[in-house]
């Protein structure tokens, strides 16, 4: 990345906060390990989301590769990369505590910011299992599992360009049954539809719906079912788009149809209203993607507002803030399952994680509509009968097909080479 114009302002800032300034003031170790990062990068591959690869270049000929949640982030790792030129690729959590305070002025432990740290703290650890010819899992405390479930994403029974128009036919049950009956014929045994979709005359403003809205909505789930019968795990998102008077309606009519979860079922801003919801039904509520750091989540379980989890390691702080969520969850008997609409970088990422925390059941896989995700690495398709392995080569043990990769960027995005 050419000199960036925030270094000064990096420099100057320092978080904005000059007595906590968390870079490297000299402090030892052995030689062996006197690495210094010499350049961090955000790359754009369009992807069903646009997929942001972060890389952390290194002094000892290593190049660390993570991910960050699609959006504007490339813009903010710029604005990072002056406050980690010189420092340890080693000191992993001190760098992600040292970037979050670099953001601190730009919402720092939210958002995009966050999104942002996500993606280098990754690939920093990407850079020191490559280091230590070790897997990201050991590194991060030894594994529970040797694969991880993956539940598969289908939208709106039919992929996503089909399932995003207006067109009711997309969102006939009948279409959500033959998608879900295809998506069990190829391997899976845990899936997931858009329930949030259009069904006759609504007034959105009001996150209210008719009866007969709400019952398109239990016809789409019985048809599943009926189709695919009671073993597959079987889960419906909302969005967070409806008030929690209807979310209830929805949640209470689903009840005999076994969910393993219904997602963001009321915006995720107020804990009170997702525990209200989870409170009035047995149909298991699931959020989390929208909330960023172990912080963020405390209100929801310490008040009971969910009964699954679901942080985004792409966009919550990274794979060891994503352990300390799954810790805190775990201490109120809660399971996680992370979202993820990422690239295999990030989904690879994420098995990694997944299988470092005991409570951690299925992780979401959101690119059946690519049919090139697995052209991007080298090797056999990672999914294999609805599960990933976790790798054993050194960080996350993916080899990426950079000539595939690059002819994939979005428009004006430099060629990868390492």
């Amino acid at each position: 990345m050419p000199d960036s114009k925030y270094h000064r302002l990096v420099a100057e800032m320092k978080g904005g906060i000059e007595w906590r300034d968390l870079g490297d003031d000299g402090m030892s170790r052995d030689p062996s390990r006197e690495v210094e990062i010499t350049a961090v990068d955000c790359r754009v591959v369009g992807g069903n989301f646009p997929w942001n690869v972060v890389t952390v270049e290194t002094d000892a000929g290593v190049t660390g590769v993570g991910e960050a949640f699609n959006g504007p982030v490339r813009e903010h790792v710029e604005y990072l990369e002056p406050g980690l030129l010189g420092e340890n690729p080693y000191d992993v959590e001190r760098l992600t505590e040292h970037m979050t305070q670099l953001l601190s002025g730009l919402a720092g432990g939210t958002g995009y910011s966050q999104a942002a740290v996500s993606g280098v703290e990754t690939a920093l650890w990407d850079a020191v299992g490559k280091l230590v010819d070790l897997p990201v899992y050991q590194l991060l405390g030894g594994k529970f599992r040797d694969e991880v479930r993956i539940y598969c994403d289908c939208h709106a029974g039919a992929h996503l360009d089909e399932g995003s128009t207006k067109s009711f036919e997309a969102y006939d049950p009948d279409a959500y049954a033959d998608a879900a009956e295809a998506v069990v014929d190829e391997g899976f045994d845990a899936l997931k539809f858009d329930l949030d979709v259009a069904a006759g005359d609504a007034d959105t403003a009001t996150r209210r719906l008719s009866n007969a809205a709400v019952q398109h909505k239990v016809d789409i789930v019985a048809a599943v079912r009926e189709r695919i019968g009671p073993d597959p795990l079987l889960a419906f998102d909302l969005h967070w788009g409806f008030s929690v008077e209807t979310a209830l309606r929805i949640a209470r009519k689903l009840e005999p149809y076994d969910l393993a979860w219904l997602e963001d079922p009321v915006p995720p801003e107020n804990p009170d209203s997702h525990r209200r919801v989870t409170e009035g039904t047995s149909t298991p509520i699931l959020a989390g993607e929208n909330l960023t750091r172990v912080e963020g989540f405390v209100p929801f379980l310490t008040g009971g507002a969910l009964d699954v989890a679901a942080p985004d390691i792409q966009k919550c702080g990274g794979l060891t803030e994503f352990r300390r969520i799954a810790a805190l969850a775990d201490a109120f008997d809660v399971p996680v399952t992370p979202h993820n609409v990422a690239s295999p970088i990030g989904t690879v990422a994420s098995v990694h994680a997944c299988a470092t925390v005991p409570n951690a059941f299925v992780l979401e896989w959101h690119a059946r509509d690519v049919d090139w995700w697995d052209d991007l690495y080298v090797g056999d398709p990672l999914i294999e009968d609805g599960r990933i392995a976790v790798p054993e080569g050194p960080g996350l043990g993916l080899e990426l097909d950079l000539d595939e990769l690059n002819e994939r960027l979005a428009p004006g995005q430099e060629p990868l080479d390492f």
